[in-house]
């Protein structure tokens, strides 16, 4: 997952993840009224592996290897906060959103130029279209370049063509990024 994708999920929840194996655990037991039966089903394992994976008797208990850390922590993210993320999805796509990063941008200019890329500092207000674009490319399995190419013609439109103004007909130069945070609403 790419730094665009991971602003992105960040800007779409309201409550931290559950970040230890045992609080995810538990979390998709109550999502599946503790079922471990369910939830072994769900991460396909057998329902005793789970119920060793979850019991409080200290001789018992086995932790979950790496292969099920990773199938636990997805089932978990697939199923964080699904009415809030929808909610600020839509908000987003309604009114906009601010994006925060630092990346390499500028024109693909001559070397020297004032506008020729370099590493920037950008807080922009994107509109809402801009996050359409981005959220169903998301939806449509979309690469973290494909995303890229989205913000850098949204960045470059409000950044240095201030709104359709100026600067018509360059090419912006937008890659290296090293955060990106989405501030919704």
């Amino acid at each position: 997952m790419g730094q665009i994708e991971q602003g992105l999920e960040r800007a779409l929840r309201t409550r931290p993840v559950p970040s230890s194996t045992e609080a995810r655990l538990r979390f998709l037991l109550a999502a599946h009224r503790g079922s471990t039966r369910q939830v072994a089903a769900m991460l396909r394992v057998s329902q005793r592996t789970v119920q060793r994976w979850v019991t409080k008797k200290p001789g018992a208990r086995r932790p979950p290897g790496p292969a099920q850390g990773l199938a636990i922590e997805e089932a978990v993210l697939a199923r964080w906060q699904p009415r809030i993320r929808a909610r600020r999805r839509a908000q987003a796509e309604a009114e906009g959103f601010v994006f925060h990063t630092r990346a390499r941008f500028g024109f693909a200019a001559a070397a020297g130029s004032s506008d020729d890329p370099r590493v920037r500092w950008i807080t922009q207000d994107l509109p809402g279209e801009v996050a359409r674009e981005l959220f169903a490319a998301r939806d449509a399995g979309a690469g973290e370049q494909q995303q890229t190419v989205i913000l850098a013609r949204a960045l470059g439109h409000g950044y240095f063509r201030d709104g359709g103004r100026r600067a018509h007909g360059l090419h912006i130069a937008f890659s290296d990024v090293e955060f990106a945070d989405f501030s919704i609403g």
